[in-house]
């Protein structure tokens, strides 16, 4: 129900239609219950949106009152659709229609979601996951779109604990210095002989004056910026996965928000934004920041409210798919 009808659904109900009529001509006795779908964020971006052209923000009217408008959406869009569905001369029965935020449906869902819990199918984990500021949730890999924006690569001295053979430093290179608050580790490539000497050894992260490991992985690219980067596990997916082999901590420094979190000292409440500024800044004026490079690279928007999202840990629902799959995968396999 987030707007009226477009080419989209009216060709996923063009095959539909196909579908069951085919099944009624080889006879079957075949019913489609015609049902409408709030769409979550799809449907809360242009509720948001509604409200915000009459000055009513949904954190300020609540989760009720914002349900209810949600449903107020819902009447004005829904009826289109169905209207629409009909004008095309879907094959539906329009007398049992179904709409995912109705009690008895919810009840259903949340049924099934705690049978899947007591069966062990579904857990809770930390994970890494897009997570939108704007909206305060965390987005599907598919609701991500990347865009190519104009940026810079900060190129960051980071000191080593001690001296190493004449080398008291490495440089990082990061397009995102707001997260080296959440640093705890630096990496370098196994076979990289430029700095075979450090692994093992300790570096500071400046600003916390931190001192944290130099770990080998191959997942570093030698080829990036100096061939050393900073390995942020709690804001990352890929260092997420060298915490991982590494068992390294996960310091998450950001709010749902955007803001920076208690864990950042005198950054805390900043937008992560604000906070990069500063940090640069304070970065220049001690004496870490080496280089500037403009570049041009690819940053992850929310498809929905096209704000940019944020990758963090956050506790989430998880289905252990290859349970569920079974069935599905012996009906396959019973067929070939």
């Amino acid at each position: 129900v987030t707007g009226m009808l477009h080419m989209g659904h009216a060709l996923n109900d063009a095959i539909q239609d196909t579908c069951i009529r085919r099944a009624r001509m080889q006879g079957y006795q075949a019913r489609w219950i015609l049902g409408t779908d709030h769409a979550g964020i799809a449907t809360q971006t242009k509720v948001d949106k509604k409200l915000a052209e009459e000055g009513i923000s949904r954190l300020e009217i609540g989760r009720e009152k914002f349900i209810d408008a949600c449903w107020d959406w819902r009447e004005d869009y829904g009826s289109t659709i169905v209207k629409q569905i009909a004008g095309m001369g879907c094959s539906c029965d329009y007398d049992d229609e179904k709409f995912t935020m109705s009690p008895e449906y919810a009840n259903a869902v949340r049924k099934v979601f705690c049978d899947w819990y007591h069966d062990g199918l579904i857990y809770k984990g930390r994970r890494i996951v897009n997570w939108c500021p704007s909206c305060t949730t965390a987005i599907a890999d598919d609701e991500a779109e990347y865009v190519d924006e104009k940026g810079h690569l900060w190129y960051l001295r980071y000191p080593l604990s001690e001296p190493v053979d004449g080398m008291e430093y490495v440089v990082v290179a990061t397009t995102r210095p707001e997260t080296m608050l959440g640093d705890t580790a630096v990496a370098v490539h196994p076979a990289d002989e430029r700095y075979q000497h450090l692994i093992g050894k300790t570096c500071i992260v400046p600003v916390l004056n931190k001192e944290v490991p130099i770990v080998a992985d191959e997942y570093v690219d030698r080829e990036f910026g100096t061939g050393v980067v900073k390995i942020t596990p709690a804001h990352d997916p890929n260092d997420f996965e060298v915490g991982l082999r590494h068992d390294l901590p996960r310091i998450c420094v950001m709010n749902d928000d955007g803001t920076m979190n208690e864990k950042t000292g005198r950054f805390a409440g900043m937008d992560r934004l604000e906070a990069r500024k500063e940090i640069v800044k304070q970065l220049d004026e001690e004496g870490y920041l080496v280089e500037i490079e403009d570049i041009t690279h690819a940053v992850g928007c929310h498809e929905r409210c096209h704000a940019p999202i944020e990758p963090m840990i956050k506790l989430q629902w998880f289905v252990k798919m290859d349970e569920l799959a079974k069935p599905a995968i012996k009906v396959y396999e019973d067929q070939e």
